[in-house]
């Protein structure tokens, strides 16, 4: 008889930025392995959680106000497991001194959010992500919102730094994410990147030329580094 699965891991997310909070949550909701325990953007009030109802996991933003994630981690003597996250690679020594599990830097892809997953669960080999027929929508952070983006809806999306714009028809949304981690996160028989700055939602393409994809009004440029697929999504879409 197969023994029944272990319970998922509750998480902590601790962060005082409302957009990345928003991203690990989004992370967490996707994997069965893992449960969402709460979300603070408040140092001192996940302090108050981790001392009197400890999560199995807690994702600590390094810099905040009040109390910095290192300076947390040091006043409490129980600690879950910590992983580390931050836009800043200089605290990785100092938090491996304080036995964290892993240091993850922003922005955050689902990949190596998934290789983080890994150290958490020893047992396992992987960590298998929602299956990509069940995942119609994504939520993410519009401003203190989060909001549910129909994946049906997305015409295209655009990279900017450390953020992405997502086109639809109804509105635009600008995120804290990387345009990597949506490569990674989108179905690959809907979306394609086509720049090292854009993804396209396929069913909206009307019209290819060799620089670029028309949707609606927009002329989404295609480079040198992924014209082959574009032209391979022609063939196998159009020419068969």
């Amino acid at each position: 008889m197969t023994p029944p699965p272990p319970p998922p891991l509750s998480c902590l997310v601790v962060d005082d930025e409302p957009m990345a909070r928003a991203l690990l949550e989004q992370y967490i909701g996707r994997l069965p392995s893992l449960t969402l325990a709460g979300s603070l953007g408040s140092p001192v009030k996940a302090l108050q959680r981790l001392q009197t109802d400890p999560p199995d996991v807690v994702f600590l933003d390094v810099q905040m106000p009040e109390l910095t994630g290192i300076s947390l981690l040091r006043v409490l003597k129980t600690k879950p497991a910590v992983v580390l996250t931050t836009a800043y690679a200089d605290y990785a020594i100092e938090g491996y001194e304080l036995d964290v599990t892993d240091y993850l830097l922003k922005p955050i892809t689902f990949e190596r959010f998934l290789m983080c997953v890994d150290k958490l669960l020893p047992t396992t080999t992987t960590a298998p992500p929602v299956p990509e027929d069940t995942r119609n929508y994504l939520f993410v952070k519009d401003g203190t919102k989060s909001v549910r983006v129909r994946l049906a809806d997305i015409q295209y999306i655009e990279g900017l730094k450390d953020y992405v714009r997502i086109h639809t028809p109804q509105r635009n949304i600008t995120t804290l994410q990387s345009l990597r981690g949506l490569v990674e996160a989108l179905p690959a028989d809907r979306f394609l990147r086509t720049h090292h700055s854009y993804i396209v939602g396929l069913d909206w393409v009307e019209e290819v030329s060799r620089d670029s994809l028309k949707i609606g009004e927009t002329q989404v440029p295609i480079s040198d580094s992924y014209r082959k697929e574009v032209r391979q999504f022609v063939e196998e879409r159009y020419l068969k």
